[in-house]
């Protein structure tokens, strides 16, 4: 995976240092994209492409789109009209490296050239469109942006179980879910459908330990800073179950991933040493 993880950063250089022109705003894209990160995202669809068989290489792109999104999405959560945060992985957040306009703008410019990142690919244009289409309803007002509404509505509302679920359905699970489904419109579409409901299990499985860490980790560790939830009034899986009744619908969550993998027709290997990663992490 590390290999891959050099290969996936060497790619988002290239695109940004050589398709954007100069200035402030390339230099804060590249700037956010390159501060770190587990590259989850692009991992799901390359490492599911290669479960099926699939050399990876000509869809590297497509990795790297669903990248630039997921940090486009991470520079505007931090802005201080959101959630007014001072550290990401362990370095400046965007708008506190630069300016809160360049850090907007660098947000705008990773969304749309994630674009044309998939519009530049050698690959067919029907499934140019397909691939555009599955990223961008995930990233949308019907995908991520409507999670993110919710969530911040919920600042000064009390969730539910339901609601929270729904918040991070479409918050963090959607945008999880589409490297998957992507995999799935390449190479495997019988299986599109099973891969996509794998990822929102897997998105909310994710979002659980995320709450869970904002109070039992530390800022160093996190690499942003730690009780930023309930600074903010969040509605967190914490807040509403408390933190043993959060571990343990984690683990159901983790437990239901690995039962899904082994419904698909691919080779498990992989998948699985994705999901137990990801249950291992600490940040």
């Amino acid at each position: 995976m590390e290999t891959i993880i050099k290969e996936i950063n060497d790619r988002l250089e290239k695109i940004i240092t050589t398709t954007i022109k100069k200035g402030d705003v390339q230099d804060a894209m590249l700037y956010s994209v390159m501060a770190g990160g587990k590259r989850l995202r692009p991992l799901l669809l390359i490492n599911t492409l290669r479960s099926y068989g699939v050399d990876y290489h000509p869809y590297l792109d497509a990795a790297c789109a669903i990248e630039m999104i997921h940090t486009y999405s991470l520079i505007h959560d931090d802005l201080p009209g959101m959630d007014n945060d001072d550290l990401r992985r362990g370095k400046p957040t965007c708008h506190k490296q630069f300016d809160e306009a360049t850090a907007i703008l660098a947000g705008d410019a990773l969304l749309n050239e994630s674009m044309n990142v998939i519009l530049r690919m050698n690959i067919n244009n029907d499934l140019k469109i397909h691939l555009l289409q599955i990223l961008y309803k995930a990233s949308g007002m019907n995908g991520m942006i409507y999670g993110q509404q919710q969530d911040m509505y919920f600042e000064k509302h009390q969730a539910t179980l339901e609601e929270l679920q729904d918040i991070h359905h479409y918050k963090t699970g959607c945008l999880i879910a589409a490297p998957l489904a992507m995999a799935g419109a390449i190479c495997a579409p019988a299986d599109q459908e099973k891969l996509s409901d794998l990822g929102f299990t897997l998105g909310l499985a994710f979002q659980i330990q995320d709450d869970i860490l904002d109070v039992t980790s530390d800022t160093e560790t996190l690499g942003k800073p730690v009780g930023s939830d309930i600074e903010n009034h969040k509605s967190t899986y914490v807040s509403l179950l408390g933190i043993e009744k959060a571990r343990a619908y984690e683990e159901q969550l983790f437990q239901s991933c690995l039962e899904k993998v082994y419904g698909l027709t691919f080779n498990h290997g992989l998948m699985i040493e994705m999901i137990n990663k990801v249950m291992k992490r600490v940040n």
